[in-house]
C-alpha cells in the first residue's frame, strides 16, 4: 500500500508549476496570478479557500438540521465534524485544491507565454481547411449560423459557454467535499490537474489562435452577448501582451485544443460514474454538448480543438481513475472503487 492517489495529484501540479517558472525566467516574462488582481494575494486567498469548503458544508447543514436553534449547533458541527471532516477529508480537500491551484495558475501563464516561445507558428489556416473538408466545403460556423439562427441562440448559448466559468471551481469544490468515496474526490481533482496539463501541452504542440480571433468577419452578424465582450477583451489583451509590452496581464488566447470541451466531458464522466441521480446526468451530458457547439458557433475553435479536447477528456479521466484505484467495468459506463482512501492497493488495480 502507498498513498499514490495524491502523489499523482501533487506530482502533476509540480511539473506544471517548474515548467511555469523555467519559461517565464527563460522568456524574462514575471509570474502571474491570473485572479490576483480580483481575488487578493494567494498567500491569503489559499487558507480562505480553504476554509471556505469547510464553511460550505458546515453552514447550511447547521442552520437546517438546527432548526436555527443555537442550542442544537455545537452539536450538529462537532458530529459532522468528526465523522466527515476526518484526516482523510481535509487531506482531499487541502491536497485538491492547492493542486489544482498551482496547476492552473501555470497553465494560465504558460498559455500566455505561448506567443513568445512558438513565435509566429500557427496552424489556423489548415485546420480551417480542415474544416471545410470535414463541412463538405463548407465552414461549420456558417453552418451553424443559418440553422440556428444568430440572435436568440447567441444568447443561449453565451450563457451556457460562459456557465464553465463557475462551473470549474464548483464541480472540483463538490467532489473534495461532498464525494461519497474519498477515491472519488482524488479521482476528480487528479483528473482536472492533468487534463488542463495536457491542454497546456496541445497548445504548444499545435499553436492556434481560434477561428474567431482569426477570421473574425464571419462572425460579424451575430448579435452582441457577453461572450463577444469577452473575446473583444482577450483580444485587446492579447495585442497589449505581445506588441504593448504590458506584462501586468496575461494574454489567453489560444485555440488547440479546446478545455472548454475537455473539463465539460470530465465533468460529465464523473457525473456518469460517480453520481446515481439520473437528471444530473442529462443535465451535464446536456451541457456537454450544447458547449460544443457553442465552441463552434462563436469561432472560440476549430472542429479539431472540440475532437482534441475530448480525447484529452478520456485521457485524464482514464489516468486519473486508475491512479485513485478505481476498476472499470467492460462495455459499461460503470466503475467500481478498489478502495475509499488515498492508499491504493496496487496489485488490485
Amino acid at each position: 500500500m502507498y498513498r499514490r492517489a495524491y502523489v499523482t495529484c501533487i506530482g502533476t501540479a509540480a511539473v506544471m508549476g517548474i515548467l511555469a517558472f523555467v519559461v517565464s525566467n527563460h522568456y524574462d516574462r514575471p509570474l502571474l496570478d491570473p485572479e490576483g488582481k480580483f481575488l487578493g494575494p494567494s498567500w491569503a486567498r489559499l487558507p480562505l479557500l480553504l476554509f471556505g469548503a469547510l464553511l460550505l458544508d458546515l453552514l447550511p447543514r447547521t442552520l437546517w438540521y438546527s432548526r436555527l436553534r443555537p442550542s442544537a449547533m455545537p452539536g450538529i458541527v462537532r458530529e459532522r465534524l468528526s465523522t466527515h471532516w476526518n484526516r482523510e477529508r481535509m487531506t482531499l480537500v487541502a491536497v485538491g485544491i492547492v493542486s489544482f491551484y498551482i496547476t492552473y495558475v501555470s497553465y494560465r501563464n504558460l498559455k500566455s507565454s505561448l506567443p513568445f516561445v512558438r513565435g509566429d507558428v500557427e496552424y489556423d489556416r489548415e485546420l480551417m481547411y480542415l474544416d471545410r473538408v470535414l463541412f463538405f466545403g463548407q465552414d461549420p460556423p456558417v453552418v451553424l449560423h443559418a440553422v440556428l439562427g444568430e440572435s436568440v441562440s447567441a444568447h443561449f448559448l453565451s450563457y451556457i459557454y460562459l456557465w464553465f466559468l463557475p462551473l470549474v471551481p464548483l464541480a472540483l469544490t463538490a467532489w473534495l467535499v461532498w464525494s461519497r468515496n474519498i477515491s472519488y474526490g482524488y479521482w476528480f481533482a487528479t483528473s482536472q490537474c492533468l487534463a488542463w496539463s495536457l491542454g497546456t501541452l496541445s497548445y504548444y504542440a499545435l499553436p492556434t489562435k481560434g477561428p474567431g480571433f482569426e477570421y473574425f468577419s464571419r462572425y460579424n452578424d451575430l448579435t452582441h452577448t457577453p461572450t463577444t465582450d469577452l473575446m473583444n477583451s482577450l483580444a485587446f489583451a492579447r495585442a497589449d501582451v505581445i506588441h504593448g509590452g504590458v506584462t501586468g496581464i496575461v494574454q489567453s488566447v489560444a485555440g488547440f485544443a479546446s478545455l472548454h470541451t475537455a473539463i465539460t466531458l470530465l465533468v460529465a464522466l464523473m457525473v456518469q460514474f460517480t453520481l446515481r441521480n439520473r437528471v444530473l446526468k442529462i443535465v451535464f451530458w446536456a451541457n456537454f454538448a450544447i458547449t460544443v457547439v457553442a465552441t463552434i458557433y462563436f469561432g472560440w475553435h476549430y472542429l479539431a480543438d472540440d475532437v482534441a479536447g475530448i480525447m484529452i477528456a478520456f485521457v485524464s479521466f482514464y489516468l486519473g481513475g486508475i491512479a485513485t484505484g478505481q476498476k472499470f467495468d467492460k462495455r459499461s459506463l460503470r466503475s467500481h472503487p478498489t478502495t475509499t482512501t488515498s492508499a491504493i492497493p496496487v496489485e488490485k488495480v
